[in-house]
């Protein structure tokens, strides 16, 4: 019998130090959504000619290249608030092809590699944002729908412009 004691605390002790390592649901669903809607606006960011980098359907709304430097930015800036630190980044203003390119793929590299080390503790730690307050998790969702929210205007954006979105062209 007491082995049996011995080898429960000794089990226990194991469950729960293991499972405190593991990686959150949400944060492996969540890099998930983010490789996915990486790649869609990096293939559309680069089948987008140089030259209409500079295009906007109105003269008040971003252009082609703007909306690309502000997702990267943006995905910066929210990392700020969910991390409370100031997150390197090369600021640039330029929005030209190569420019975006580089600020696209270094934002979401830094953004997935921050994230990627989040804990439940950092999860449900609450942060303020907008003038709200949310939790880190809640702040995820609401990052990862603004990615989101700009790969529709890129699609449409290309579209205008008669450029297909590579992904379409394969099914």
């Amino acid at each position: 019998m007491h082995m049996l004691k011995i080898f429960s605390v000794l089990f226990s002790i194991l469950l729960f130090t293991s499972s405190s390592f593991a990686e959150p649901v949400l944060v492996k669903e969540f890099i998930g959504q983010l490789e996915f809607v990486k790649g869609r606006i990096m293939q559309l960011a680069e089948a987008m000619p140089e030259d209409k980098y500079t295009w906007r359907p109105d003269d008040e709304v971003r252009s082609v290249g703007e909306v690309y430097v502000h997702i990267a930015d943006a995905n910066i800036y929210f990392l700020s608030l969910m991390t409370g630190n100031e997150t390197e980044y090369e600021a640039e203003n330029n929005n030209d092809k190569k420019t975006a390119l580089k600020k696209l793929e270094q934002s979401f590299q830094t953004l997935k590699e921050s994230v990627s080390k989040f804990t439940e503790e950092d999860l449900n730690r609450e942060i303020e944002a907008f003038g709200r307050n949310f939790t880190v998790r809640n702040f995820m969702i609401t990052l990862i729908s603004h990615i989101h929210e700009h790969l529709g205007q890129s699609i449409a954006y290309a579209r205008m412009n008669n450029v297909t979105p590579p992904w379409s062209l394969q099914d």
